[in-house]
């Protein structure tokens, strides 16, 4: 009987937990039968669906848990997603899904592997889910997401995200080099995938332990020094769902912006009737499962908007 009764205060199951988990499951399967029907390639329905089902899982968890429990929800779609993808299409099926197997496979003309992945993940997906990817998916984020500075120690950094250009820059100039003055083709990046992906992993993984440790915020590497924001920057601002504050109900406590992990002012959104405008939000909900008044939602309309309101280090 008390088991009974610690399940009930766990989970929620409503009709809402179905439909809108439902929806990403039928996306995903809808891209994976896209991609099937134009390459013949099975392979993708197994890829799309696997993912469908990952975000399926982890939003009806969100969903259904009671507050406490909701981020177990995110976390479950983050691991299963980010294993998948580094250590079955990485490590086991040779296929390069770092930002420079995207330049590779993009000046071969190569539409498949990390091509795909970017367009959808990091082009196209922001335009939808702004950074969602960066909160629910990243396997970088996967492993510093354990680490115990969920809340940062202070404010961002002034000019340090510069050095995310930089690392941008830095990766399209190298590859540009091998591949237009040292002949460095698509065969020989192929038969290097596995090379390229464990170097690159290794660089993330090390440089976003030492920020995490020495600057006390697993997403210093987030913030500071990960290329692919670069990208998402540029449609995430369209994003059809971001998170929005209801000020009839929110008392401007500000536990919302003490827990963000990325830093967001977020009332100073709210108190301009806006929704959360920063490219910067990861989607993570923190901001949803710690508010005492229940005023902050996902919510879907089109707005455009970079507009940055961080909490920077005086």
């Amino acid at each position: 009987m008390q088991d009974k009764t610690e399940k009930e205060k766990k989970i929620k199951i409503t009709w809402k937990s179905f439909t809108n988990s439902s929806f990403l499951l039928a996306l995903f399967l809808g891209i994976g039968i896209w991609r099937y029907l134009a390459t013949g390639g099975v392979f993708y329905m197994f890829i799309f669906g696997y993912i469908g089902f990952s975000l399926f899982i982890g939003e009806f968890l969100s969903a259904s848990l009671v507050r406490k429990y909701k981020p177990w929800g995110r976390r479950t779609t983050q691991l299963l997603v980010g294993l998948f993808m580094l250590g079955f299409l990485g490590f086991l099926a040779h296929e390069n899904m770092q930002i420079e197997g995207f330049f590779f496979y993009l000046y071969a003309g190569v539409f498949a592997g990390a091509t795909l992945h970017y367009f959808i993940a990091k082009l196209a997906g922001p335009m939808f889910f702004g950074r969602g990817w960066c909160g629910w998916a990243c396997w970088t984020m996967m492993v510093l997401d354990f680490f115990p500075w969920k809340i940062p120690a202070q404010g961002r950094i002034r000019k340090l995200g510069l050095l995310r250009y930089i690392h941008f820059a830095f990766i399209l100039g190298m590859i540009s080099v091998l591949i237009f003055y040292l002949d460095y083709g698509p065969k020989q990046h192929h038969q290097a995938e596995l090379t390229w992906l464990i170097v690159g992993n290794l660089f993330y993984y090390v440089s976003a332990i030492i920020l995490a440790a020495v600057l006390k915020d697993n997403r210093a590497f987030c913030k500071y020094l990960c290329p692919i924001i670069v990208t998402q920057k540029i449609t995430s601002g369209l994003s059809l769902f971001k998170q929005q504050i209801d000020m009839d109900s929110c008392d401007e406590c500000e536990i919302c912006e003490d827990n963000c992990p990325m830093d967001i002012k977020l009332l100073d959104y709210s108190r301009n009737d806006q929704r959360i405008l920063s490219s910067e939000c990861i989607l993570c909900n923190t901001c949803v499962n710690s508010c005492p008044t229940g005023s902050i939602s996902t919510t879907k309309k089109f707005d455009i908007g970079w507009k940055e309101s961080l909490n920077m280090k005086s």
